[in-house]
């Protein structure tokens, strides 16, 4: 059912909507929080977000402190235009003339800031994290309000990312005053960050790196921390200094070869789950192990869409542990495998015995 009803004992409203064309009723009751102070959690084209007027201190401390971030931690600032960006950093001509042409999307870019914003929002910084989204509710809630909205991910801190409404609902109900469910998000994977000033990723997402070799005509750096195998001593964006992603159930990738996979995991049965392409969960019937299927090997995309809800479902299985098939480090590969290296606290295994060496560890 579209519209917005009030549950009354949690103080939220939550609004039902198509994510394409958002009902006027839900974006009116989203911006008069946004400009009362108060917190939304909307959809977003990549994952869901959990806003605040980005000129606002007090609303934006309420993003930290209802997550439970690290106040040193930046936020991401989503405006309406490039030319919204343009009053919040500096940007040179040619980075302002090709986020023209991309923008709205899921990239995010770091510029130095020009003192407009709270240092709350830049956690202190002289940089800003900017992006324009391309999600029409998002879109539609800033144009209403006339503002800038800074927003994370709707998630509690550590864990995987809202890609539904009925997860940002299952975190933030009665946290915050409104919550609108606009479906399941189109990517299911956070925005890609890249620092204009050293033409460095810093976060993998849903904007990968040959698109923004295409898009630029440069090819990006992807050190360490993007890939996920290092953190930044200081958080300079978001997702590189902290664990996250990371579901309750003891995570462990395995990077050894597909077909080894049932004899590997078959010695645990219904204590483990097992997260991976539909081929590979081929290979575990009748071992009483729980598959959780991502999606056909042959499309990245779909898999990686399925991540953070499969990562979601999987705490609700009552299993001692879960084991995750590695992506091929190539385009959104790279995104995930960021990801899953932070969620499982970089615990990875090739053979049976280093898996059974990290589950007495666990």
């Amino acid at each position: 059912m579209i519209g917005c009803s009030k549950a009354e004992r949690m103080k939220t409203v939550v609004c039902k909507t198509d994510p394409k064309r958002p009902s006027a009723k839900a974006i009116g009751v989203a911006a008069e929080a946004i400009l009362r102070g108060r917190l939304v959690v909307f959809p977003t084209e990549t994952v869901y977000g959990i806003g605040a007027n980005a000129f606002d201190d007090k609303a934006c401390r309420e993003v930290y402190r209802v997550k439970g971030r690290a106040s040193d931690n930046p936020l991401i600032v989503h405006v309406y235009s490039v030319e919204d960006a343009l009053k919040l950093g500096r940007f040179n001509r040619e980075h302002a003339k090709t986020l023209g042409r991309i923008w709205p999307g899921p990239l995010t870019v770091i510029v130095k800031g020009r003192g407009r914003l709270p240092e709350t929002v830049t956690a202190g910084l002289d940089s800003v994290a900017i992006r324009c989204p391309r999600g029409n509710v998002i879109r539609s809630i800033m144009k209403t309000a006339g503002v800038p909205i800074a927003a994370p991910s709707a998630n509690i801190s550590t864990k995987p990312s809202s890609t539904k409404g009925e997860h940002a609902i299952g975190y933030f109900i009665g946290k915050v005053s409104v919550i609108i469910d606009g479906g399941e998000a189109d990517y299911g994977i956070e925005s890609t960050i890249l620092d204009l000033r050293s033409f460095r990723i810093l976060r993998p997402g849903a904007f990968t790196p040959e698109q923004i070799e295409r898009a630029f005509g440069r090819k990006p750096i992807l050190g360490r921390i993007a890939r996920g195998t290092a953190g930044a001593k200081r958080a300079i964006s978001p997702g590189t200094k902290y664990r996250h992603y990371a579901p309750l159930t003891p995570l462990f990738v395995y990077t050894g070869d597909r077909k080894a996979v049932r004899s590997m995991i078959r010695p645990f049965g219904k204590s483990a789950a097992f997260i991976g392409s539909d081929e590979s969960c081929s290979f575990l019937k009748g071992t009483g192990v729980r598959p959780i299927s991502l999606g056909p090997a042959k499309s990245l995309r779909i898999r990686v869409h399925r991540l953070f809800d499969k990562l979601i479902e999987l705490d609700s299985l009552g299993v001692d542990f879960a084991v995750i098939e590695q992506f091929p480090e190539h385009g959104l590969g790279y995104s995930a495998m960021n990801r899953l290296r932070k969620a499982s606290d970089h615990k990875s295994f090739s053979n049976l015995e280093e898996l059974k060496k990290l589950l007495e560890n666990k």
